[in-house]
């Protein structure tokens, strides 16, 4: 039995813009810091943003159960930073977004085999977080 393996490489935002009334849109990185300091209400906006921010770029995306995943952060400096406070966060509202958007059935553990954070890349020009995402793992 032959195996297939398909791969998807995508660019997440590190931050997203919450639109306001008499000021300018707030920007709302995010990290497990801001997560647990947000107010349910904020932190629901945070993750509707985001869903719309990924949207255009899973569009059409349709994945087979037994996913790996690799999340990069890539930062914008050399300052020492904790990677699982970025990327723990990144992880859960990716996974949350390809639900919503059809992507993927579930992101319990029928459907998400194994993540892993890799985190001292330095890209000053583009700070991001990139996910691989792998198909067909067994």
């Amino acid at each position: 039995m032959e195996l297939l393996l398909r791969m998807h490489k995508i660019n997440l935002p590190l931050a997203v813009y919450l639109p306001r009334k008499t000021m300018p849109d707030k920007k709302m990185i995010i990290n497990l810091n801001n997560y647990r300091n947000w107010s349910y209400i904020v932190s629901n906006q945070v993750k509707k943003a985001y869903c719309q921010a990924v949207e255009p770029l899973v569009r059409n995306l349709i994945l087979e159960p037994r996913l790996a995943l690799l999340f990069t952060y890539y930062k914008g400096s050399k300052r020492i930073s904790d990677r699982s406070n970025v990327l723990c966060i990144q992880e859960k509202f990716f996974l949350d977004a390809l639900v919503e958007l059809g992507c993927i059935e579930d992101d319990n553990d029928k459907f998400i085999k194994c993540t892993q954070f890799d985190g001292d890349k330095i890209d000053k020009d583009n700070p991001r977080v990139e996910v691989v995402i792998v198909e067909g793992t067994k």
